[in-house]
């Protein structure tokens, strides 16, 4: 399980729009990796409208957002386009980033037992460390606290 104070863990994943994000090359920007179950439905839209908004005070606050599911860039462009977000959108097809990240977890759901990503966020410093984590999250306000300590850090 990763904790504050750690390095992020590196990866380099196809993102909206075509081409790639890979987290080193984004230093010395601070980075916000919001890990997220599914493009286009409530709870996921919420959040991502909400970074959005936040989009310009993010930049003032030198934080690049990037938003990560499973889901495939084709779906990441359309829930783009349908909501007109203003966030990075990367696939994790395989899973492999959300592993490392602790977020591939097993979840109940009305009795039944599925793998899925738990909605988390971590803020990475412009050294490349972990600076905070948030697990658990309730999509809605959630941005404005990640927005908060992106400024204070």
């Amino acid at each position: 399980m990763l904790e504050q104070g750690q390095t992020a863990p590196d990866f380099t994943l196809p993102r909206d729009g075509g081409g790639d994000v890979t987290l080193s090359e984004l230093q010395p920007s601070k980075v916000v990796l919001y890990f997220y179950p599914r493009d286009d439905t409530p709870g996921c839209t919420t959040e991502a409208l909400e970074f959005t908004a936040l989009a310009s005070e993010f930049a003032a606050a030198g934080a690049q957002v990037i938003g990560i599911s499973k889901d495939t860039v084709a779906k990441h462009d359309k829930f783009i386009t349908k909501h007109n977000l203003g966030v990075t959108l990367v696939s994790d097809a395989d899973s492999d980033v959300c592993e490392r990240y602790g977020v591939w977890v097993e979840k109940n759901m009305y009795g039944k037992v599925s793998m899925g990503i738990e909605r988390a966020t971590f803020l990475v410093g412009s050294d490349g460390r972990i600076a905070q984590i948030w697990r658990k999250v309730k999509a809605q306000g959630h941005a404005q606290d990640v927005l908060k300590a992106a400024q204070d850090l």
